[in-house]
């Protein structure tokens, strides 16, 4: 892979020191990390290994073998998968410092082209399953949380539920108003709750020093070995300690390489590791308390405040998938994998900040459903790890054609270096979908769902485009025949958008035929996304002039921006092109779909289609052109 300006030698007699400000911003980034990057894995301790010991013993006792075994298998599913694969590989795999699933589809398309099916299909599969973990997320970590007021006291049992949906909805709620007020706070809050996990484990390491043992590997291979079925069955819910580590990778453009790896080798992996090992210490000390393992690490006096904490803990962890989901259909919208949709800016000085009202509806919906439907944490488990694990395997193969054709590598080290992580991650997927009957195919009917929609759309907009395109006209042979016969002309500007600047739009035609007037300026504007993340300004806007009196004018967004049609023509100004916003008009299409016998989908999925295109946002809003410029013209179209 090519060096970064970060990773070039520095000469030996050269010192370097960072001025204090770029110092005081790695570790503010560093700090941020802990609330949106690790907010998820940190909440996993909560259930992760009671879970897998409930899965090994089924019907059983908990014996020492399993404790050890259990308890090693998490210590190296963090350190092989987390510290390995994600934090010192794959954060490596960047889109100019972007990370995530689309974003390694958009790495690999800008070298082996849009038309590769299966690099598009991976993508999808990669978004639809965050999806499902964002569902879950916010449902097991809430309810984990809650479940602790049961040691307070039994009464509170018949409120975790109630208690838990009140909690989400006031969380959903929120979201309209943005986090930036309160994000700041997520980092400290999530470093105090590591600090206080650590404290909880290494306190009770000494009830059986022994557990240390398991820091060897061996006790986790032996587990398996000679465990069988129920070894396999616990292997999948020992996946629970790892979810979150794909948000290592979706959260780097936020925060950066170097803050996200800090604070993993630093704080989080030390932390975590305390607590697993205090917990199996716990456990080898007495069994009988596998009914809930993390909070019997604190004495009775300090239940109360931790159930407290892990419900601040287990809030902040929902808040990072949410955002997550919300820039995860940003990009999948730039990127043409779902219609447009309403997008609203949170916060003025944070890019991340924004709102999805639909999105954020449709997880209200489904994280309330889950909770009323599964009503523990234990029965969530069996659907978590599935969306992850989907997930990564994703990544993985991914990542292969990232190092192959974007890095160079030869085949073979290509294969040496995916394969151990390939390996590991398909294991664990065969492990959890053990669970598919007790709730693991929730996520794969939410994951089949949305790249059923995705691909309908990718379809659908591809032969709405090629049946469109037969009956235009070239847009430079309808600019001879102006020339030729040139109708009244009226001051001012028309922009006219669309997605072939080759034709000549259907509302210039529409406006020639019906109107019979042309403006003295006629831009034609098609507004493009790129494979990058962003786009630089002096990159943003090219124009080429095909007549008398039009423009072809090119408009380049990245997939993690959001396009203003306004600001990027004002742009011009630099290039001699005078544009005044009071004095042009802009024109759009808007088109009515019917479907056609003769279409190249099943009638299914043409009526999926048009209905897609229907809830479609407004291109008014979603280009953030002003109302009182606009003139929409209507056409029909069958597909």
């Amino acid at each position: 892979m090519p060096a970064t300006a970060h990773d070039r030698p520095v000469p030996d007699d050269v010192t370097f020191r960072p001025p204090v400000a770029e110092r005081s911003r790695f570790w503010t980034l560093t700090l941020g990390t802990l609330g949106v990057v690790y907010g998820d894995i940190g909440t996993s301790p909560l259930y992760a290994l009671k879970e897998s010991l409930s899965a090994a013993a089924g019907d059983g006792a908990v014996t020492r073998e399993m404790v050890f075994g259990i308890v090693s298998l998490i210590l190296w599913a963090l350190i092989f998968i987390v510290t390995i694969k994600y934090v010192l590989f794959i954060l490596r795999a960047d889109n100019n410092g972007e990370g995530g699933t689309l974003t390694l589809m958009a790495l690999v398309q800008r070298v082996m082209g849009h038309n590769v099916l299966l690099i598009a299909l991976l993508g999808m599969a990669g978004a639809a399953l965050f999806y499902g973990d964002a569902i879950i997320t916010p449902a097991i970590s809430v309810l984990s949380a809650v479940e602790g007021l049961k040691l307070v006291t039994p009464a509170f049992d018949p409120y975790v539920v109630p208690l838990s949906l009140a909690i989400l909805v006031g969380l959903f709620a929120v979201q309209s108003h943005g986090t930036a007020r309160v994000a700041a706070w997520f980092g400290p809050i999530t470093g105090v709750w590591f600090i206080l996990m650590a404290l909880g484990g290494g306190l009770h390491i000494a009830d059986d020093p022994s557990i240390l043992a398991a820091l060897s590997p061996t006790y986790g291979i032996a587990f398996l070995a000679s465990h069988g079925m129920a070894g396999l069955l616990a292997l999948g819910a020992v996946f629970l300690a790892v979810t979150g580590a794909e948000a290592l990778y979706a959260d780097m453009g936020h925060f950066g390489r170097r803050p996200i790896q800090t604070a993993w080798l630093g704080l989080v992996l030390p932390c975590l590791a305390l607590n697993y090992i205090g917990q199996g210490a716990l456990l080898l000390d007495d069994p009988g308390k596998l009914e809930n393992p993390f909070f019997l690490l604190y004495p009775d006096w300090a239940l109360l405040p931790m159930v407290g904490m892990a419900t601040l803990a287990t809030i902040i962890a929902s808040q990072a998938v949410i955002t997550g989901a919300f820039s995860l259909t940003q990009q999948a919208i730039q990127l043409g994998l779902l219609p447009r949709m309403e997008i609203r800016w949170t916060s003025e000085t944070e890019k991340g900040q924004i709102y999805v009202p639909r999105i954020n509806f449709l997880l209200l919906l489904l994280v309330l459903f889950l909770v009323v439907s599964f009503r523990s944490s234990s029965a969530l488990a069996h659907a978590y790890g599935l969306a992850v694990t989907g997930t990564m395997v994703v990544t993985s193969v991914m990542t292969f054609f990232v190092v192959r054709r974007c890095w160079r590598w030869p085949l073979w080290a290509s294969v040496a270096v995916i394969t151990p992580f390939l390996l590991v991650d398909s294991i664990f997927l065969a492990a959890n979908a053990l669970k598919i009957p007790q709730g693991g195919w929730m996520p794969l009917v939410v994951g089949a769902a949305l790249v059923t929609v995705m691909l309908t759309w990718r379809r659908g907009t591809r032969i709405l485009f090629e049946k469109t395109r037969k009956a235009d006209v070239p847009l430079v042979e309808l600019i001879g025949m102006l020339e030729k016969s040139r109708p009244y002309q009226v001051k001012g500007t028309a922009v006219f958008l669309t997605g072939d600047p080759e034709t000549a739009p259907a509302a210039l035609l529409h406006n020639l035929k019906h109107n019979k007037v042309l403006h003295e300026k006629n831009v034609i504007l098609t507004v493009r996304t790129e494979d990058a993340p962003r786009i630089g300004d002096r990159e943003r806007v090219r124009i080429e002039p095909v007549g008398d009196s039009f423009w072809r004018v090119v408009m380049s967004y990245g997939y993690m921006e959001s396009p203003n049609v306004p600001r990027g023509l004002a742009l011009l100004r630099k290039q001699g092109f005078g544009f005044d916003i009071m004095a042009t008009s802009f024109f759009v299409s808007r088109r009515s779909i019917r479907p056609s016998p003769r279409s190249g989908m099943p009638l299914w999925q043409d009526k999926l289609f048009i209905g897609l295109t229907k809830s479609a946002a407004d291109a008014t809003d979603f280009f953030r052109i002003p109302t009182g410029r606009v003139v929409e013209v209507g056409t029909q179209v069958t597909v």
